[in-house]
């Protein structure tokens, strides 16, 4: 018997935040239920984002909630992404840089791949590979 670690982001505009992953890594919303679906929300919370799971970067799965609280990030914990193409790579840095803030560029290391670090414009560190 075993279990799985899925990663799930709390979110002061979770539709927006998914957005920009789907376009910046590819993917699409596979599931998304609102507030409004639970009796006695206050209208102001309705459309406010419950439950959310998005496929990015072809099979991974992220899932994402609306805060009722501000949200802060740090780097405790990162997203790592590991590409077997550096076209695919560049690109998601790239693209996950839009907004945000390059941290490390992405380029050969001395252990043989290449390694970039990014902080996207929603505060969420990717550390992105190519082996």
């Amino acid at each position: 018997m075993g279990a799985q670690v899925h990663t799930y982001l709390m979110s002061e505009d979770a539709r927006g935040q998914a957005n920009f992953y789907m376009e910046s890594l590819g993917g699409e919303i596979q599931f998304l239920t609102t507030f409004g679906e639970t009796p006695g929300i206050p209208d102001a919370m309705k459309d406010k984002v419950m439950h959310l799971a998005l496929t990015v970067a072809s099979t991974n799965t992220l899932m994402m909630s609306d805060s009722f609280e501000r949200v802060s990030y740090n780097r405790n914990i990162c997203l790592a992404l590991n590409y077997d193409d550096e076209s695919e790579a560049r690109t998601a840095y790239a693209k996950l840089s839009e907004g945000g803030e390059s941290k490390y560029p992405l380029a050969l290391q001395p252990w043989g791949a290449y390694y970039g670090e990014v902080v996207d414009k929603f505060g969420i560190t990717w550390m992105i590979t190519k082996q």
